[in-house]
């Protein structure tokens, strides 16, 4: 694979000789800068750079009432690691939670299946668990915190309430729960699961969850991290454990790629299967460096009482924003929007593969290199990017990624967390 890798860095250079670079300044009209080399592959940044020039300001068929659009999705594609995923880890550390003890039960088993977890979740004693063993010890331990945290209905400050054991129990049983069903079940059920945390809150409640948990995780360094529930409460579910990656960071590249895009006419939108309000505030506040419009974004939404507090029900006649509901509110909001699909999509996981190749106006789709499974499409569409990269006419950009800093590389490769050397395929 080594070497294969540097022939087709031979074959782009050649190419780039033919078509000329994509990166040069003289390409660009309208005031465009080129993007930056950065930590681009020089073959992806150049593609890039290319379509903006062909389709932006200043190209002859630009058109600012038909504006050409884009699409990218959040997690691990504008940003290193799931915001999702760590502002779930900030709930549950910082007890931000605005649900009562019954509305709690209802939001962990909302359309969880009563069949056990896969075998990799059993408990420490190898027994299998299920909703129904694990919902109750952390409904249970939730309802001690509810009564005696004084940022819920108690008087002990948060120092004093991690001493207690119901404070571990809690927080590790729900981010079990959390691994738990998402290996288990399908995506239409575990998805929008994570997102019914957030009932009894509202926007602005998320959205300042949000920023704190973007500050607090870019000073937590990249790691994995394991949390094992306390042996004096085992409850019904026994002791269990789970471990999850730490430490996510704002991408510069894609940064300026979304500032590229906007600067040279195109308009850009965000489409995660995130919940919406997480989602507006990270690509929208000004300090993360987005700059993105709030109102740009299509992402999981839930159904909110008249006051705007946070119900756990997704809501209804929405398509969940994941595998071909993506699609499907692409074309329900942006291609009845814009009369064509997005000129280009950035993507990186099983969730993405699908607006990633339903629209026949996509001339670029760059891909996250997280070295997908081979028999899923955006595995194979990785391959094909390995297999056409240097050729001008490609479709799919496969850019690498360092899992130890979370920093693009300027290579195809993706180097996994505790590895040293990266690979482009599985």
């Amino acid at each position: 694979m080594k070497r294969r890798l540097v022939l087709l860095s031979s074959a782009a250079t050649a190419a780039l000789a033919v078509t000329g670079c994509a990166g040069s300044s003289t390409m660009f009209g309208g005031g465009v800068q080129p993007l930056s080399t950065s930590n681009w592959d020089t073959f992806n940044r150049q593609q890039i750079d290319a379509l903006i020039a062909r389709l932006g300001k200043g190209s002859p068929g630009y058109n600012a009432a038909r504006p050409p659009y884009v699409v990218f999705d959040w997690d691990n594609t504008s940003v290193f690691l799931d915001i999702e995923e760590a502002s779930l880890i900030y709930q549950l550390e910082n007890l931000v939670v605005g649900a009562t003890p019954a509305q709690l039960d209802i939001a962990l088993r909302k359309n969880i299946p009563k069949t056990n977890f896969l075998k990799d979740h059993n408990n420490g004693a190898g027994e299998p668990v299920n909703i129904d063993k694990v919902a109750p010890d952390i409904v249970a331990s939730y309802t001690w915190l509810y009564q005696n945290y004084s940022g819920l209905k108690g008087s002990q400050p948060l120092a004093a309430i991690k001493q207690n054991p119901n404070y571990q129990a809690f927080i590790t049983k729900v981010r079990y729960l959390y691994e738990a069903i998402g290996d288990t079940f399908d995506h239409d059920t575990a998805y929008p699961w994570v997102t019914y945390l957030f009932v009894g809150m509202t926007e602005s409640q998320v959205r300042k969850l949000t920023v704190d948990t973007v500050a607090w995780q870019q000073k937590q360094p990249v790691e994995k991290v394991k949390w094992t529930s306390p042996p004096a409460l085992p409850g019904q579910a026994g002791v269990v454990s789970v471990s999850w990656k730490n430490g996510l960071r704002l991408v510069p590249e894609m940064q300026e790629l979304y500032a590229r895009f906007r600067s040279a006419g195109f308009d850009v939108w965000v489409c995660s299967a995130s919940f919406v309000d997480v989602i507006k505030e990270i690509s929208s506040n000004p300090a993360f460096g987005y700059n993105n419009p709030a109102d740009r974004v299509l992402a999981m939404e839930l159904e909110r009482d008249a006051a705007g507090v946070i119900q756990p029900e997704f809501r209804r006649g929405y398509d969940q924003t994941q595998g071909k509901g993506k699609t499907a509110n692409i074309k329900r909001f942006l291609v009845s929007k814009y009369g064509y699909g997005p000129s280009f999509v950035a993507g990186d996981s099983e969730g993405d593969q699908n607006m990633m190749a339903d629209f026949a106006d996509t001339q670029k789709v760059l891909i996250v290199n997280r070295l997908r499974d081979p028999k899923t499409d955006i595995g194979k569409f990785s391959a094909i990017a390995v297999q056409n990269y240097g050729k001008p006419d490609t479709r799919y950009l496969l850019q690498g990624r360092d899992d130890n800093t979370g920093l693009f590389v300027p290579s195809q490769l993706h180097t996994p967390l505790g590895a040293k050397t990266g690979k482009a395929l599985k």
